[in-house]
């Protein structure tokens, strides 16, 4: 697939088939996004690769800690959401959950499709996207940037192979959990998961085409 394509088609897949993605295919596609840009070539980031029992574990300590109203502690920060970056967020909720059918009230669907996001919307398989204390901290979160780059890479690869990707940062909202049920060291950070698996194009909220803010508003010229 030709790049400006892949920019242009690749979408947050949130419904996936069951089928399994081959280790081979999911090895390729990051041994490729390895090779994405970082500053000063830190390469501040590590990739922990879900499938079979590790992703129902990672899935079952999450809905665990949402069953007993844990609070959340990612180790990275999230949204401070105002002014119209709340109304784009809200733009997005109308047009998904009127794609499921869910009404504005319905606060027991509305439970279930968050549950659902914290599963990697039941993808086969999944990216943990992680960096090391030593690199990443309070006093050095320029690696948050790198891995955003690495993500893209791996949601535009994964087109190449017929794959859809949904970054999320849900799945690492309890990492000292998720750590444990893992065997992750304690010093690594989930900075943001990725669901990756066949598009499953009979889901109705893989049909959810979110909006973009016009060029003009984004761009100013200086000469």
């Amino acid at each position: 697939m030709e790049l400006i394509e892949a920019i242009k088609s690749r979408k947050s897949i949130r419904g996936f088939k069951p089928t399994l993605v081959p280790s081979k295919v999911l090895t390729e596609i990051i041994d490729l996004a390895r090779l994405s840009p970082s500053g000063i070539n830190l390469q501040p980031w590590e990739f922990i690769v879900l499938t079979g029992e590790s992703l129902q574990k990672a899935n079952r300590v999450n809905e665990e800690q949402v069953a007993l109203g844990a609070k959340g502690n990612a180790d990275a920060p999230g949204y401070q959401i105002n002014g119209p970056y709340r109304e784009r967020q809200f733009a997005l909720g109308q047009k998904l959950y009127g794609l499921l059918d869910i009404s504005r009230d319905d606060a027991k669907k509305r439970a279930e499709w968050g549950l659902k996001g914290m599963r990697f919307y039941d993808a086969p398989a999944a990216i943990l996207v992680c960096s090391d204390e030593m690199i990443y901290n309070s006093q050095s979160r320029m690696p948050l940037v790198d891995i955003g780059i690495v993500a893209q890479s791996i949601a535009l690869i994964a087109l190449e192979y017929g794959l859809g990707t949904c970054i999320e940062g849900a799945p690492v909202f309890y990492p000292a959990a998720l750590k444990k049920a893992l065997g992750i060291p304690e010093s690594k950070r989930p900075i943001l998961g990725i669901a990756i698996g066949y598009p499953d194009w009979d889901s109705p909220v893989n049909q959810l085409q979110s909006g973009r803010e016009p060029l003009d508003s984004l761009i100013s010229w200086k000469s």
